[in-house]
């Protein structure tokens, strides 16, 4: 065994964080670009942890001393209105990071965080993060470059929902989690409905009425089973704007 696997393995048994793992990060928004060896020490003071559901991770006004990646499952960010209502602001899934303006801003959490199903967390510490950007210039330019390209990758979404039917953006995502890209699919929703209206940016009656207008097009739903006869169809319809789906 050389010297790179035994590092790689001594990191894997230290942090959780697998090869696998590793090549998944590669692919956030964040850590775009970095080099695997690069990546294992900036992350040699992090770890991935498991937390079962409705689990809070972090409550508004606590210090920011750290930042998630979703490795596997969903995470709810909400505030608390001064009537004592939950308003949730968005649903985290696998793949994206949240919490890491935080450390960067304001040094407190402006939100709070729970999660909403089983989840496999990546938690990287504030302060590693922060010497890193101070002393490697390049991870740093790295960093902005990639917040930047997300930014607009965001900008570039809220135009497309924008200007997207709430049945459109309804059929969007449950046509994200098809494994085919023809003939019938069955989907498991993974969130309760009212979860997955929020992370659309729609009410719950909203959600109910998407569903049902989606049944003209051969999506019928029982409590979290979906199924989609044609994947195929339903991606064409959304492409061409249907006029049915207004």
């Amino acid at each position: 065994m050389g010297n790179s696997e035994r590092e790689s393995e001594a990191f894997a048994l230290r942090t959780g964080i697998t090869p696998a793992d590793l090549d998944r990060l590669g692919r956030v928004p964040l850590f775009s670009g970095v080099a695997p060896g690069d990546m294992r020490r900036l992350l040699a003071t992090s770890s991935i942890r498991r937390y079962p559901d409705y689990t809070s991770l972090f409550l508004e006004g606590e210090q920011a001393d750290r930042f998630f990646i979703v490795m596997d499952g969903w995470v709810k960010l909400f505030c608390m209105c001064e009537s004592g209502k939950e308003v949730i602001l968005t649903v985290a899934s696998p793949g994206e990071s949240f919490a890491e303006a935080a450390i960067f801003d304001s040094n407190v959490f402006p939100v709070s965080a729970s999660t909403v199903t089983d989840v496999r967390l990546l938690v990287v510490g504030a302060e590693a993060m922060l010497r890193e950007l101070r002393e490697n210039v390049d991870f740093t330019f790295n960093i902005l470059t990639s917040m930047s390209r997300q930014m607009r990758k965001n900008i570039v979404l809220l135009h497309q929902l924008s200007a997207m039917s709430s049945t459109e953006r309804l059929a969007e995502f449950l046509l994200g989690l098809c494994d085919v890209i023809e003939g019938e699919a069955k989907v498991t929703l993974p969130l309760d409905k009212f979860l997955i209206a929020a992370r659309l940016g729609m009410q719950s009656e909203t959600f109910s009425r998407a569903l049902g207008k989606l049944k003209r097009f051969g999506v019928s739903c029982s409590g979290r089973m979906v199924i989609i006869k044609d994947v195929a169809a339903l991606k064409a319809s959304i492409q061409h704007n249907a006029k049915g789906c207004c």
